[in-house]
């Protein structure tokens, strides 16, 4: 049951991982202008007629294609143009080179019927840069909340943290949804950054503490691919909901069911042991076990009381390179990242 409910949590994961690719989407873009909404009505041309008439071209490995970021200088509430090829108005030799280009001034149309941070926030041409940093504050979040929270497990508990970092995932995914401005929804995202994987990997120590040795590898392969898992589940939820804000609750909303986790989900007996709480961790093991319809080692009865034991462990980062073979596999694992 608690690698079931966990597995939950990976899979619910992967929209903070891999959400740019919905919540950023980038759909072809063209300026907006003043004008030429109104001509093109007036001749009756379907948006490539529009394009092909009205929008410079730039060339790219011997094709050409409708320039994204830039219009011709031209005012189209002028009387005198032809449909059939207006652009030659402001030149006499057919030559539109000659015709002076801007960058988009008014804005964009974009060819999405639904709507992402770029759309509504124009993250596109000279502040395309604004999208990579989205991400970039959510990677930046993995770093620093993966190293604090790790530690932070250790030293109050696994079931803490992981309640606490699904607590303020889903309040701060809730925040992204409906703050107005770019700004805030930077702020907010960095946050799901500091906290989301963090408790990811939180949940994982959880359940390799829950199983024997033999088991480990194991559980770790299923827990990735209930993540998998996750990504079908995010590209079906994302294609019935286009719109971002909208998918961005779909998938933050069911967090708050995790916070369920305090009542179906126990502690780690291993890390109450390295606590000395040996009677909690007895506790524990002795309701798995009848859970389980398990007899209970005689080894497990005769834990340590607590009050024998005087000095608790002082985990550090120093203990990743402490010993040779431990020294060897984070080298390894970090190479390896």
């Amino acid at each position: 049951i608690a690698f079931f409910v966990l597995c939950l949590l990976s899979a619910a994961f992967t929209p903070i991982y891999v959400g740019i690719v919905f919540l950023g989407f980038t759909p072809e873009h063209r300026c907006q202008t003043a004008g030429l909404p109104e001509f093109t009505a007036k001749c009756g041309w379907s948006p490539e007629e529009e394009l092909n008439h009205t929008f410079p071209k730039k060339e790219t490995h011997g094709d050409a294609f409708i320039s994204q970021c830039q219009r011709y200088n031209v005012d189209w509430n002028v009387s005198g143009f032809n449909c059939t090829n207006p652009i030659n108005f402001f030149t006499a030799d057919s030559n539109t080179s000659h015709i002076p280009i801007v960058a988009c001034q008014d804005g964009w149309l974009y060819d999405f019927h639904g709507s992402s941070i770029v759309t509504e926030f124009n993250l596109v041409c000279k502040d395309a840069w604004k999208l990579d940093l989205f991400q970039s504050c959510v990677n930046v979040g993995f770093f620093l909340g993966c190293i604090s929270i790790g530690y932070l497990a250790d030293k109050f508990g696994r079931k803490r943290c992981l309640l606490i970092t699904i607590l303020i995932n889903s309040i701060s995914g809730v925040l992204v949804a409906v703050v107005p401005s770019y700004t805030w929804v930077m702020v907010f995202r960095l946050i799901q950054g500091l906290v989301s994987k963090g408790g990811w990997l939180t949940g994982y120590i959880l359940i390799a503490e829950f199983v024997g040795l033999n088991y480990r590898r194991t559980v770790g392969i299923v827990y990735q691919v209930a993540f998998s898992v996750g990504l079908l589940i995010l590209a079906a939820v994302a294609y019935v909901i286009p719109h971002w804000r909208w998918l961005q609750l779909a998938v933050t909303l069911p967090n708050f069911f995790f916070l369920l986790y305090y009542w179906c989900l126990p502690e780690s007996p291993r890390w109450l042991i390295s606590q000395q709480e040996n009677d909690k961790a007895l506790k524990i093991i002795k309701r798995i076990a009848k859970g389980n319809q398990k007899k209970l080692p005689p080894s497990m009865e005769k834990l340590q009381p607590e009050e024998e034991i005087n000095d608790k462990p002082n985990p550090s980062f120093t203990d990743l390179v402490r010993t040779p073979q431990i020294r060897k596999h984070t080298l390894i694992l970090m190479y390896t990242w």
